[in-house]
């Protein structure tokens, strides 16, 4: 048949493999012009490219299939545009969704980086003017356990990728400091996620500017309180008064290491001098 491709050159001179052709076939979105009825062989002819251009084009834009097909029952100049105008809305907040996470990723490996700086000095105790942040919380529930704990950080994570909300790619932990004056250093009230200001949910927190008194604990999450002993003993010498709950930010967890001796937590305390 000279004046019709087999599947096998389409498939060839299209750069389609006959197994994309066949699905297009059943799915009734590019059908050929001719199937023998011997043998089921399946034939196109040169009047289909343009067509077959057609949906590769609008399948790399990034349209579905469904659309492609429902596009392609009548289209006109009209609706192209229309189609064209609202793909090119989907693509701009894709990439603004991209720069946002890029973004995230960058912070990220920026934390995991100042991480291995630290490791020299993890017993130090610093002094530090915070900058204002805010955080997304998720409460945790009784017995205030680790597994609590960790069941309402995925709890913050899910709540936050279904919701769109701007988050960094970090968690964290609020341990009342009557929890911590007891020796219940790893009974935390909230995880929390740090986030971008935004007035979409009213379980976002404010953390003002402020001083800080700040340390790093290195090692599994167990060992926190020799942390949080040498925090206690910094400012009962320095005559720093402990006015906030403690603010624990994980530098390295489970998200960046399987070794849970490489985990390191910042731990802060609001304090007046």
């Amino acid at each position: 048949m000279k004046s019709y491709f087999s599947i096998g050159e389409l498939s060839k001179h299209q750069n389609i493999s006959r197994q994309t052709l066949i699905f297009y076939d059943k799915i009734g979105l590019f059908c050929p012009a001719y199937v023998d009825p011997d043998n089921g062989y399946r034939y196109y002819s040169f009047s289909q490219l343009d067509y077959l251009d057609t949906i590769l084009i609008m399948k790399k834009i990034g349209f579905s299939l469904d659309e492609i097909k429902e596009h392609m029952k009548h289209y006109t100049i009209d609706s192209s545009i229309l189609a064209l105008r609202k793909q090119l809305s989907v693509i701009t907040q894709q990439i603004e969704e991209l720069q946002m996470i890029q973004n995230r990723i960058e912070h990220r490996c920026l934390q995991m980086e100042y991480s291995v700086s630290i490791k020299d000095s993890s017993n130090a105790v610093t002094l530090e003017n915070v900058k204002c942040q805010y955080i997304l919380l998720q409460k945790v529930e009784p017995p205030y356990s680790l597994d609590m704990v960790s069941l309402a950080t995925k709890q913050c994570f899910v709540r936050a990728f279904k919701e769109q909300f701007p988050i960094f790619f970090q968690s964290g932990a609020i341990i009342p400091y009557i929890n911590i004056q007891n020796g219940r250093y790893t009974e935390a009230s909230f995880a929390f996620l740090p986030i971008e200001k935004s007035s979409r949910s009213p379980d976002i927190k404010k953390l003002p500017a402020g001083l800080c008194v700040c340390t790093h604990h290195i090692g599994d999450y167990l060992s926190i309180g020799r942390a949080y002993e040498r925090l206690l003993d910094y400012c009962k010498k320095n005559h720093l008064q402990i006015i906030s709950d403690s603010y624990e930010f994980a530098i390295n967890d489970y998200l960046s290491t399987g070794d849970e001796n490489e985990y390191i937590t910042k731990i802060i305390f609001y304090v007046n001098a």
